[in-house]
């Protein structure tokens, strides 16, 4: 007769399984952050593709077919444009995809097609942004290692914060795990992370780095709601099975996705004493 298999030996599992996921997924991931250029463009194009393909089958329910075909062409259409030609055509690109899925939407998504066209920023616009901080010459490296670790550290200082603490939820119908408490152990390790790395990299003054990077913590939790909140709109419990342990690609990047949109605008309008926009 078959032994129950008990909690602990699960969680034990399912960790193991999380663990040996993230040790296969990080080289290569590390290896393009570091190399930049093409490698990182064509892996962040990749990554697109089946965050198009998730999202497309999470708000449809149908993970093949000639919609999902069509949406995910329209993305990396308008992404293969912004790193070949100018970002002005990418852009213009995406509202093309975006008034292509209007137009035939009736007929391929039925009454999903607004969801599936929000779909076109929600991916579209953090990979071009990921991309294109990438791009900058001298820096673009120093500014996404920055962003990754304080994403990072949000998680785990949130984690571990959280479940130290306790306390009120923040939006329990939505995340019921997260905490207050999570969040502020989130943005102020994040913050911390934020002024060793930025500072290391002469990007600015401590203090000023270290409020960007409870901003960017924030911004990523917020990220992190709206994807649960669509999943439970939906009745879904992850993107996909894409990556064992951990769901989908977008279950594991939505705060990445979020903040890389919030640290683009803050290169742009400024906001670090070293750009080179």
């Amino acid at each position: 007769m078959a032994q129950p298999v008990s909690n602990s030996d699960k969680s034990s599992s399912d960790l193991r399984t999380r663990v040996i996921s993230a040790v296969v997924l990080a080289p290569p991931v590390l290896a393009a952050l570091y190399l930049g250029g093409l490698y990182f463009d064509l892996l962040a194009i990749f990554a697109a593709a089946l965050m198009a393909w998730e999202w497309c089958a999470l708000v449809t329910g149908q993970r093949k077919g000639a919609g999902s075909i069509f949406f995910v062409s329209g993305i990396l259409i308008s992404l293969f444009v912004f790193v070949f030609f100018e970002s002005l055509y990418g852009f213009s690109a995406l509202l093309v995809c975006s008034a292509a899925i209007l137009v035939v939407g009736k007929i391929l998504y039925a009454d999903q097609r607004i969801w599936v066209l929000a779909g076109v920023p929600y991916v579209g616009l953090p990979v071009m942004a990921l991309i294109w901080v990438r791009g900058i010459e001298g820096m673009g490296m120093a500014y996404l290692t920055l962003l990754l670790l304080a994403v990072w550290a949000t998680d785990i200082g949130a984690y571990f914060s959280g479940r130290t603490i306790g306390g009120p939820k923040i939006v329990p119908k939505i995340s019921p795990k997260k905490t207050w408490a999570g969040l502020i152990g989130g943005m102020a390790s994040s913050g911390l992370i934020a002024a060793i790395v930025g500072n290391y990299f002469q990007l600015g003054e401590p203090f000023p780095l270290f409020l960007l990077g409870a901003v960017l913590a924030l911004v990523a939790q917020i990220g992190d709601f709206y994807e649960s909140w669509v999943k439970r709109r939906f009745n879904v419990k992850d993107s996909s099975n894409l990556i064992p342990g951990h769901g989908g690609i977008l279950d594991r990047v939505d705060g990445i996705m979020s903040a890389a949109i919030f640290l683009w605008v803050a290169i742009v309008i400024g906001l670090f004493k070293e750009s080179a926009v």
